[in-house]
């Protein structure tokens, strides 16, 4: 393998904050603000990857990091593994190890376009450095897409990082993914609200709720406020940025039957919708909404709740027609990309 090694950092993609070191997807000057298991989540780095270009047929190597997986990723199906991939085609994945300063070595075969690496994302790894056999580069930057959500966008039960529903309509679209996914937390806390609205992000998505009908239960009237003071809340850093709002999929259990509020999933569903609704009606030009009801079907569920492989593809393909049919594509010269008015 010839050169040095690089500084990773130019090649990272998926990024939305650092804490000691490490990317991190929560503001750490605000965490105190944050639930503990949404700052636990944080720390995770879900959808962060590496983006490169590179001579036909090189060969990668990325030192690295890694740690033993948490409690919570034992609930998890990803095997930890690099895995390296152009546009929708897998080239090559190898085994990640735990340990403070390992190798991993990708054969990329030749082809054109960019190569993502999605890492080990179980063992929470700090890529080290990047070095290749020929002529290695950071991928050119691409609009950034801002998507927050629960375990469903942290990529719960895709059996690849890769495979997750915000990996997939990165790829789709040509999105450089920002997952601020937190598995049991994404009640619409306005500490996390406030954050998205720092980002600077071409593109929003918002997809919670679904943990609101049990963990920390509302009525159909709390969620309601709540999605308007979230909405309120990023609107005051994102005015007039594009953002799509996804409300809760099928959850069989929880949509005829009432939390300790007395709300059903269905009933939270419904108030979550309008409240998007109203606002749109009320002026918000650039806020759409994806009804989540019939994305998805139970033969798309892996437990009753997360997504597997198919329902991750599925619901991918529908943010990402809903996008297309509300953004504006840029023009030939460039540009920002805009939802349409109406």
């Amino acid at each position: 393998m010839s050169g040095d090694w690089q500084d990773p950092a130019p090649y990272l993609r998926g990024l939305s904050w650092w804490y000691e070191g490490r990317p991190v997807r929560a503001d750490p000057d605000d965490r105190l603000r944050l639930p503990l298991d949404m700052w636990e989540r944080a720390a995770l780095p879900a959808g962060v990857r590496l983006e490169l270009t590179a001579d036909a047929g090189a060969r990668l190597e990325v030192r690295y990091r890694a740690g033993e997986p948490g409690p919570a990723e034992a609930l998890r199906v990803a095997e930890p593994v690099f895995e390296a991939w152009r546009g929708d085609v897998p080239l090559d994945r190898v085994p990640a190890v735990v340990g403070e300063d390992e190798t991993v070595r990708l054969t990329l075969p030749p082809g054109l376009g960019p190569v993502t690496v999605h890492l080990p994302e179980s063992l929470s790894p700090v890529v080290l450095g990047v070095r290749g056999s020929g002529a290695v580069a950071p991928a050119p930057p691409r609009p950034r897409w801002v998507v927050h959500g629960d375990s469903i966008t942290e990529g719960w039960l895709a059996t690849r990082p890769a495979l997750s529903w915000p990996s997939v309509v990165g790829r789709t679209l040509g999105l450089d993914t920002v997952n601020l996914g937190y598995a049991g937390s994404a009640h619409g806390e306005a500490a996390c609200a406030e954050q998205i609205a720092a980002l600077p992000c071409d593109l929003i998505t918002l997809a919670f709720g679904t943990n609101c009908w049990s963990g920390v239960p509302a009525s159909a009237a709390l969620l309601y406020e709540t999605t308007r003071t979230f909405l309120d809340l990023v609107r005051q850093g994102r005015p007039g940025t594009p953002l799509l709002v996804v409300s809760p999929p099928l959850r069989p259990e929880a949509e005829d039957v009432p939390n300790r509020l007395g709300a059903t999933l269905g009933r939270l569903r419904d108030a979550q919708e309008s409240a998007v609704l109203e606002r749109a009606a009320a002026g918000d030009r650039h806020l759409a909404l994806l009804p989540g009801l019939r994305l998805l079907g139970p033969e798309h569920l892996a437990d009753g709740l997360h997504p597997n492989d198919d329902g991750h593809a599925t619901l991918a393909a529908a943010v990402a027609d809903a996008l297309r049919m509300a953004v504006t594509p840029p023009s030939a010269g460039g540009g920002r990309r805009r939802l349409r008015a109406g």
